[in-house]
């Protein structure tokens, strides 16, 4: 019996690959998208949320159009942030394991420069990027982008939203003869929409993923109405209730991240906070500790939690719901629920907000139940 990806054109060996990695169905992007890349590799628009398979999607098709004989970079990823980069860079290269040979290398803001020099001086034919570190090595003279001929944009409306609108310009500028540029965003607001009319082919192969696709069966969705004041009560009681197991609460503002923090430390619970203040050595403190179990809980603001790649989460908290509701409601709980194990994503709302629960069912089709 041949591999659900085999029909969609994935050669042999990356289906080793793969396959080693528990990778088996196709998702919905995947479906989608590799064949069109695999066949045609032009410009392709996929509108996707975190969490659909997306490095899948274009991270073979990539790996496909490589010439391991020839020393250069061919294949450029630009991610908004260090975490994701890495873990984006991370799974194309165990992709590669029964290819001929191909490196793949990481460059992000917050690593040392002296590694990343020295690791360039190495052959590298795909390069995974955050976009201010990118310039700052191009400026050095430390690798060229000439030989690209497939840039991949993951998330950007993030890089845009993260104000990386001119060094997005200068890359596109620098890679100017590249046969194709995949775009991937969550959702396109107009900034999207003028980048994608400066730098890619009016016939570009659109893809859009009904978000009913993206959000993951494993989980099951709660909500518990609940007054502000009355919140942290509440989630320290459930954190109680869950004992050993280990979660994520997000809040919508840096303020309100800290200070559920230091309200529930201060109950003894062990946990941290993640929020767009933290230097990238403080943020690799906090990820590093959470990671490796040293404190149980970790509170997180939207933007900081991007990229963040930890399994075993039992559950995830809305301490608020999201403004950007259906898009960033997919982000949040996708942290839960992972390599087929069973995850919670509980939502606090106020008793007005009893309309937000019915439009994420519908726009999602969920079945929410109220947590008693």
């Amino acid at each position: 019996m041949s591999h659900p990806f085999t029909t969609l054109g994935v050669p042999e060996d990356l289906i080793r690959g793969i396959t080693e990695l528990g990778i088996m169905t196709p998702t919905e992007i995947q479906r989608q998208a590799i064949p069109f890349l695999l066949k045609d590799g032009g410009d392709l628009i996929a509108q996707a949320q975190t969490g659909t398979g997306k490095t899948a999607a274009f991270g073979l098709p990539l790996l496909t159009k490589i010439d391991p004989q020839l020393n250069a970079i061919q294949g450029l990823v630009v991610a908004p942030t260090r975490e994701l980069a890495k873990q984006i860079g991370k799974q194309i290269f165990r992709f590669t394991k029964y290819t001929e040979k191909m490196f793949v290398e990481v460059v992000s803001g917050g690593d040392p420069m002296d590694k990343q020099l020295a690791a360039l001086r190495r052959p590298t034919h795909v390069v995974v990027a955050t976009p201010g570190r990118l310039l700052e090595l191009i400026k050095r003279k430390a690798l060229s982008l000439d030989a690209v001929r497939h840039l991949v944009l993951d998330e950007a409306d993030e890089m845009l939203s993260m104000g990386f609108k001119k060094e997005l310009t200068e890359i596109l500028a620098l890679t100017s003869a590249r046969k194709s540029t995949w775009l991937f965003s969550a959702t396109f607001p107009e900034e999207i929409d003028l980048l994608i009319k400066d730098c890619m082919s009016p016939k570009a192969h659109s893809i859009q993923i009904d978000q009913a696709h993206v959000v993951n069966r494993d989980i099951k969705h709660l909500f518990a109405i609940c007054p502000r004041s009355e919140k942290t009560d509440f989630i320290a009681e459930f954190l109680k209730r869950r004992k050993d197991e280990r979660g994520l609460i997000f809040c919508r503002t840096k303020a309100g991240a800290i200070n559920l923090c230091t309200q529930l430390a201060s109950l003894g619970f062990l946990i941290d906070v993640l929020q767009g203040d933290l230097t990238q050595k403080e943020r690799d403190k906090v990820m590093r500790g959470f990671k490796k179990g040293r404190f149980q809980y970790l509170v997180a603001t939207d933007v900081a939690a991007r990229g963040i790649d930890v399994d075993s989460l039992s559950f995830v908290i809305q301490h608020q719901l999201p403004e950007q509701l259906a898009s960033y409601y997919t982000h949040r709980s996708g942290r839960t629920g992972r390599a087929g194990k069973k995850g919670v994503s509980l939502s606090l709302i106020e008793p007005k907000e009893k309309w937000k629960i019915t439009q994420l069912e519908n726009e999602l089709r969920l079945s929410f139940s109220e947590y008693r």
